[in-house]
């Protein structure tokens, strides 16, 4: 197993103080967006606010929300900004939105999103059917004009496929994570290499110069499951930001019962070393993320760092919502310091 490397102290990255309790959580509602879950939280700041956006699921589809923040602790909901579409198009279930370019990626901010061409954009992927994750899902990228980024629009096609890639990938396309660097933008995202069924899934990128047509890198996946580890089936949700010795990865493994987040060090994008243990383990029983802690997203403020992830439990008797018949899930935070 590749290990942390000597010269890098992990200690400064991680945030192993939990809220331990819900920042973002579904309707419950029947017909509302998020009825059964959230998702997919992605933290920035955008006109002095702290805003994010995550992922609703109805038990048929994914549509993208936003929530606004003044202490990363207090979230109001904004609502719907990409959802389900009445057209025959590609993304017609749903759009689960991950990622919007900002100004820098580097883990210490800021973390203002930017216009390229007079435009903000956005990750999403999306999947042919009805249901979880149903099909073999692409990638595509939707834009906004409009400060208040309430109004997006979608390319008429995807910009990723997974048909187009390589035998790991085939299955279908998940997260992506998008940004700048050494004057190129970089795509990175996990896939999976069957369908339906059992599957494995890693992380690779592509790289573009415009944001229309992208290049896998031939070397994919750089980030491989291990195995008989805590990441031996999934090694995913990758999660980007520069430092000044080079870049972190945070992701997240899965061993077929519980994912945890973990931490790799890259000095070119391309090799990473990873920390051999989860930076965010799970809960004991009872507690918010005893099933899972995944999906991360980051962001530094006031001298502390904050993770932002998904987390889930057995589902209790009171919880708003339900996914998979059993599980509660939600979104929550951990901090580099006690809350």
């Amino acid at each position: 197993m590749q290990c942390w490397g000597k010269k890098m102290n992990f200690k400064n990255y991680i945030t192993p103080y939990k809220y331990g309790k819900p920042v973002i959580t579904g309707s419950g509602i029947k017909g509302e967006f998020d009825f059964e879950a959230v998702d997919c939280p992605f933290v920035f700041k955008h006109n002095g606010r702290f805003h994010m956006t995550y992922v609703g699921y109805d038990g048929y589809g994914y549509s993208t929300a936003l929530a606004v923040s003044d202490d990363l602790i207090n979230w109001e909901k904004l609502g719907v900004i990409l959802g389900k579409k009445t057209t025959d198009a590609w993304d017609r279930t749903g759009c689960a939105g991950t990622w919007i370019i900002k100004e820098s990626n580097s883990l210490f901010g800021p973390y203002d999103i930017k216009k390229i061409n007079g435009r903000y954009w956005l990750a999403y992927q999306a999947y042919p059917g009805e249901g979880y994750e149903y099909g073999a899902g692409s990638i595509g990228l939707a834009w906004c004009e409009n400060d208040n980024l309430l109004e997006w629009n979608t390319l008429s096609e995807p910009i990723l496929y997974p048909g187009d890639g390589m035998p790991w990938e085939k299955g279908g396309l998940y997260k992506a994570c998008v940004f700048e660097a050494n004057g190129r933008f970089y795509l990175f995202y996990n896939a999976k290499n069957n369908t339906f069924g059992s599957w494995i899934e890693q992380t690779g990128f592509a790289v573009s110069d415009d944001l229309t047509n992208w290049y896998r890198y031939s070397g994919n996946p750089v980030m491989k499951v291990i195995q008989d580890s805590w990441q031996s089936i999934f090694c995913c949700d990758p999660c980007i930001y520069s430092i000044p010795e080079g870049w972190l990865m945070y992701y997240y493994g899965f061993d077929g019962k519980n994912a945890r987040n973990g931490i790799a060090f890259s000095k070119n994008l391309v090799e990473w070393e990873r920390h051999s243990e989860p930076i965010l383990d799970v809960g004991k029983p009872g507690e918010l993320d005893y099933i899972h802690a995944h999906k991360p997203s980051l962001i530094f403020s006031k001298g502390n760092l904050y993770q932002f992830y998904c987390a889930c439990r057995p589902y209790e008797p009171g919880d708003r919502t339900r996914i998979f018949k059993d599980e509660f899930r939600c979104i929550t935070v951990a901090s580099s310091v006690p809350f």
